[in-house]
């Protein structure tokens, strides 16, 4: 037996974790009375790394990156 947290979303229940279950399957569902916040993604959870640098930080992780490509020939 195998206990995995998800959603309804109106038409399916939605698992939050990768799960196999094969067609046909049995499984027991409990509906609990606490909610998924629709300001938060839950179907994309990946949103909560992704975001924009101002032009001062792009200009800075450039000059950063540019240092870490000089490599002294005896550094190695």
């Amino acid at each position: 037996m195998l206990a995995l947290k998800g959603y309804f979303n109106g038409k399916d229940f939605i698992p939050l974790e990768n799960v196999q279950i094969k067609r046909n399957q049995k499984v027991i569902i409990t509906v609990l009375d606490e909610f998924v916040s629709d300001s938060k993604s839950v179907e994309k959870p990946y949103k909560k790394y992704v975001g924009k640098l101002s032009n001062e930080d792009f200009k800075e992780l450039q000059e950063i990156l540019k240092e870490t490509e000089k490599i002294d020939a005896n550094e190695w």
